[in-house]
């Protein structure tokens, strides 16, 4: 009996280009079915993943024809920051999808760094495809947001980007999620013009009472109206868990004294992968500083750069996980573990 073939292609596709369909094509033309696996997931919209995955399959299947759609399979991965865990949730998902006895073939071609993926996955057939010359994501998305007027914009990427995929993001243009992914855009651009070391440190605090976890809402302009644990940048000749304390202080009013708090340090972890955040390379350490459950739960309001300060659940965080700010999800779940492997 012949085995089933199915391609499977890994992206994150933060608006489709031609040098991404035609991967896709190659799929189609080598398998019976073909996987994409949405990187990025689940997660909050920031300048480098300014569509969440629904919106990333609409745009797939607007290139797709009627046959194709029947062929294909959108498999959603978040981000964990962390090899191992995301390549165990991409084969199980992938073997979920496919079935046990198919035979799989990773498609996909090395542009850069970012490509290290594609040796994950030894167990898998590979078919590397030629790169489309002058097509990357970034640009094209740097055209679509900087420009004053997003039907020029388009007009200028009809090379690049197929026709129903401009028509698409033509419609979106038109929603207000565009104008405010425009100007997070504008900030983190004028943000990294006056940030230009390799990297910066910052503090950050999980603060946890009995089942009650900490978070602030934060103002503009980056993660406006996202939840986040507090934190901050480092100031000079402070030691990292001064900082986290010390913003914590700031953003929360917390109301015991910074001993006090250090006195409750249960576990620190350092989060540094390059692309945590869109603005730039922040690395942070964060810090978990646990104390037993109360009667009442230490009164906070927001205050400095955050909108508002409040206690949840721990059992809430789990569908929050698209309304946290850049890597917070995962920090939160490094300390309390939210996520099922």
């Amino acid at each position: 009996m012949t085995r089933k073939t199915v391609a499977v292609v890994v992206g994150r596709w933060q608006l489709v280009h031609q040098g991404q369909e035609a991967l896709f094509q190659a799929a189609f033309g080598l398998a019976d079915e073909v996987i994409a696996v949405l990187g990025s997931s689940y997660k909050a919209r920031d300048p480098r993943n300014p569509f969440v995955h629904e919106e990333r399959r609409q745009m797939l299947m607007a290139n797709l024809t009627e046959a194709q759609r029947q062929r294909l399979h959108v498999l959603p991965v978040r981000d964990y920051f962390d090899d191992r865990r995301w390549n165990a949730a991409v084969t199980l998902g992938v073997r979920a999808l496919a079935g046990e006895e198919a035979d799989i073939v990773l498609v996909g071609h090395r542009k850069d760094h970012t490509s290290y993926y594609l040796n994950n996955f030894p167990r898998w057939r590979q078919q590397l495809v030629d790169r489309l010359a002058d097509v990357d994501a970034t640009a094209m998305r740097q055209v679509f947001f900087e420009a004053e007027d997003p039907d020029a914009a388009l007009t200028v990427m009809t090379p690049y980007v197929s026709a129903p995929v401009r028509a698409w993001l033509q419609a979106w243009s038109r929603l207000p999620e565009y104008a405010r992914r425009k100007a997070e855009h504008a900030a983190v651009a004028s943000y990294r013009k006056k940030y230009t070391a390799v990297a910066y440190m910052t503090g950050d605090a999980v603060v946890t009472v009995g089942d009650h976890v900490l978070l602030v809402r934060r103002k503009g302009p980056f993660g406006e109206d996202l939840w986040a644990v507090p934190g901050g940048h480092l100031d000079r000749g402070e030691k990292l868990v001064a900082c986290a304390i010390r913003e914590l202080i700031e953003e929360t009013r917390f109301p015991l004294l910074p001993a006090s708090i250090l006195a409750a340090l249960h576990g620190v972890a350092t989060f540094e992968d390059p692309l945590r955040s869109a603005r730039g390379r922040l690395i942070t350490m964060a810090h978990h500083f646990r104390f037993p459950a109360m009667g009442t739960l230490p009164e906070v309001v927001g205050c400095d750069d955050v909108k508002e300060a409040r206690w949840f659940h721990r059992d809430e965080l789990a569908a929050m996980e698209s309304r946290l700010f850049e890597d917070h999800f995962v920090i939160l779940d490094h300390f309390l573990g939210l996520i099922e492997d």
